[in-house]
């Protein structure tokens, strides 16, 4: 997938008045930059489910992974519309930034060895993942070494992203791709 530049749009119901639309390199840099991310999925139920996460922004894309047991991975089989979502939790500064598209899973080997590349270079090597079987694997030495299963790995291309700019000037800046 190629990063494309999407339409910044300032919605100045939600905005400042002397706001203006947040660029998507600063977007997109928080998403790139980001430690922890929050998963918002469906249950079967029409429930939300929200959890904390590690993802990894890869050509135009949010990708996370997780074990086929786990909620997020039970809902996104049935739903796979999802949110993720970054941010400062200070009301006076940062941006947060909310990403909504659909969770697909990703099976190529050679993709997944790309996004555990990735992994290993943002996180380090307690998240060193080995690929095999459509799937990441725990390396030996990583963080869950012990943790035999396979954890799936899904890619989330952006249909809608919003930013939220706080501080001195409050901004909603939506981006349409």
């Amino acid at each position: 997938m190629i990063d494309k530049e999407p339409t910044a749009e300032l919605d100045s119901r939600f905005s400042s008045d002397d706001a203006a639309p947040i660029s998507w390199a600063e977007g997109r840099e928080r998403l790139e930059g980001a430690e922890v991310y929050w998963i918002s999925t469906v249950r079967p139920d029409g429930r939300p489910h929200v959890t904390p996460l590690l993802s990894v922004w890869l050509d135009g894309a949010l990708y996370f992974c997780t074990g086929p047991d786990e909620r997020k991975a039970k809902n996104l089989v049935r739903n796979p519309h999802c949110i993720l979502a970054t941010g400062c939790n200070a009301l006076d500064e940062g941006l947060d930034v909310v990403v909504e598209g659909d969770a697909i899973r990703v099976t190529d080997e050679a993709r997944l060895g790309h996004v555990a590349d990735a992994y290993l270079s943002k996180y380090g090597s307690d998240w060193r993942f080995a690929v095999r079987d459509g799937a990441f694997y725990h390396d030996p030495g990583s963080l869950r070494e012990a943790d035999a299963g396979a954890a799936w790995v899904y890619e989330v291309s952006p249909k809608k992203v919003f930013g939220f700019g706080k501080g001195e000037s409050f901004s909603q800046t939506r981006w349409r791709f």
